[in-house]
Formats: C-alpha cells, structure tokens, sequence
C-alpha cells in the first residue's frame, strides 16, 4: 500500500498522545516532514506545543531494517551524555493507533542544512562554514567517547569485527533488493572481501548515518543542538562513521549527489578531509589511519545498498518519497563506480 495513504490523522493519535505523553494538550495536525526516505517523519502540533513523530514505514519490511525501537533507545541512553540529542517522550509499540511502531520526541527549533558546500550560509562568512564544520568534527568525536555501558547500550551491537558483520549484512540487503544485476556493486563486494583490515578491537558506538544534514544546528551560533536518524546506530568501529562522513569530499555536488568534490573548499572555509581525519584523531587521541581506502570504499559501497532499499521500496510503493527514490537508484551503479576508481588510485 503506498505511504501516502497512511498519513497519521489528528483523529487517530489524539486521544492516545493525550493519554501517554504527560502534559500532552489538543492535537490540533500532523504535517509530513518532505524529506527522509526510512523512517516517515512527522511535525506534531498541539495545544502544548510541537513535537515529532517517527514511524516505521507501512508495507512488507526488510529484516532487520526500519527499527524506530533502536533510534529511541539509543537518543534515551545519550540525553544525558556530550552528544546533543531531542528528548525521547514515547515509544509505541506495532499495536498502536496508526497501526505501525513509532516514537514521538521533542521538536528542536534549529536549522537544518542540506548543502555540505553550505551555500545557506554567506558568501563572505568562512568563519561561520568551519566553525559548522568543527562543531560535527567536535560531535563525532564526542559520540565515539560515549562509554557505551555506562549508558546501558553495552548489548547495542554483535560481538566480533564490525566491518565483516556490515559487510554481510549489507550484501544481503543489497542482493535483496537489486532489480538489475550492477556489475561494479559485485566487483566492490568482493574487493571488501578480499581486503577487509584485521580486527582491531575497537568498539563504540556509531551513528551509521552521519552527515551534516541528519543534524540541527542553532539559528544563532554553529552549535549542534540535536544529531537525528540513528536507525542504523549499532555497536561498531568508530572509523565507519568518520569515512562515511569524510565520503561527502569526494562525492559531486551536482544532480542528486550532495557532496564536495570540484568545490573550492578553501576558498569557503571548509576543510579538506585531512584536515578534518587530522583534527578528529587530535581529539579522540589516536595516530595515523591505516587502510583509509577500504574504510571509504566500504562506505560508498554501504550508501549503495541503502539507496538500492530505497529504489526497491518505491517499486513496491513503500517509499516515503517516491520521485527521490527513483533518482537514489540511478545513483546506485555510479557509487560504485567511484568507489572502484577510488581504490585503483588510492589503494
């Protein structure tokens, strides 16, 4: 059934957020939030103010994947820690008034950029792109300090090595959803088979997605006041997220791609990605990264398969947002050609 046609009415949730959110006044809408392509989200209007709604999406799921329970959890055990995250208020569970699981949580007043280039910002403020820029770096580093059990999330992730883990995990969700075989996606595969790093032990906790525009920045400085979509969050290695985010340098900033590559970063501020790779180990306290290339091919190689999910979803008319997800899956076999030239040059 298309998504459209489960869009959460005032009717349906009033009575119940009434009932379980404490000092949760008259539902007066629900507004779709355009962007997202997982997890529907949803701005939540009330008499007491405005919240969000996240929801698994409607329709036949892929093992494993659209787990709101997971992204509720993890922002619950971080609200008290370095990392800034929205209040969690309530987790439903699949029996509930929209008929799918969901999480409401407190709606932060804050800006949201799209642009890793940050062409919202002005022309002639440098100062304001690398501070936005630290501040994530600062975030990361922070999330990767997390003390997981401390935080109860010591059974967040599977023990053993992460990136073999999320290599099969990744291939099997990938393989599930392909509609036409894309040679180069096999190609990297076994590439990543063939030169996966040794464990090295390190563990923590990860966001999976993070990029500049899964965060809400204040409207009056460059502080981060919420990371957001932690539905990939896991127990992992910390250097999945920094090549993921450092993946952004090297991607187009052109057609459905929003990177930086063929952007003058210095004459916008911003940093070049061994300068941020650099200021990010200064503050976690670690040395040179060895086998760079396999942390950003795997990288390309993931962001495939997740949008290879999304492409299939609108085939079978679960996407939140169709039209993007046909262009999600054109960008699929181009990831992965640049993945491929990446490690011939780079490896």
């Amino acid at each position: 059934m298309p998504a459209e046609t489960n869009h959460p009415t005032v009717d349906e949730l009033k009575k119940y957020l009434m009932d379980t959110i404490s000092d949760f006044g008259d539902l007066q809408s629900v507004e779709k939030f355009a962007d997202g392509q997982s997890n529907p989200t949803y701005k939540l209007s009330s008499s007491s103010g405005q919240y969000v709604l996240r929801a698994k999406p409607p329709g036949e799921l892929l093992k494993s994947a659209h787990q709101v329970d997971r992204e509720y959890r993890v922002m619950k055990a971080l609200q008290d820690t370095d990392v800034p995250v929205p209040k969690m208020l309530h987790l439903s569970d699949e029996d509930s008034p929209i008929g799918r699981m969901f999480y409401v949580m407190e709606f932060i007043d804050g800006r949201i950029l799209w642009d890793p280039a940050l062409s919202e910002i002005p022309a002639n403020d440098n100062a304001q792109r690398g501070a936005i820029y630290d501040s994530m770096n600062k975030t990361l580093a922070s999330l990767h300090n997390v003390n997981v059990e401390s935080v109860g999330l010591s059974d967040f992730g599977k023990p053993g090595n992460y990136f073999a883990r999320q290599l099969s995990r990744w291939t099997s969700q990938y393989e599930a959803s392909e509609v036409d075989r894309i040679e180069e996606m096999h190609t990297l595969i076994k590439w990543l088979e063939d030169n996966m790093p040794a464990d090295d032990g390190v563990v923590s906790l990860v966001h999976g997605d993070y990029r500049l525009d899964n965060m809400i920045f204040s409207k009056t400085d460059t502080n981060v006041l919420g990371v957001l979509d932690w539905e990939l969050s896991t127990l992992g290695h910390p250097l999945a997220d920094l090549a993921y985010q450092c993946m952004q340098w090297r991607l187009p900033n052109a057609g459905s791609f929003r990177g930086l590559a063929g952007v003058d970063r210095p004459a916008l501020g911003i940093p070049t990605e061994e300068e941020y790779v650099t200021k990010y180990c200064e503050r976690r306290g670690i040395g040179k990264i060895d086998s760079w290339a396999f942390y950003v091919a795997f990288s390309f190689f993931r962001l495939g398969a997740i949008l290879q999910g999304v492409y299939k979803r609108s085939l079978d008319g679960n996407a939140s947002n169709p039209e993007k997800a046909k262009l999600y899956g054109a960008a699929v076999p181009v990831l992965s050609q640049m993945a491929m030239g990446m490690i011939k040059s780079e490896s």
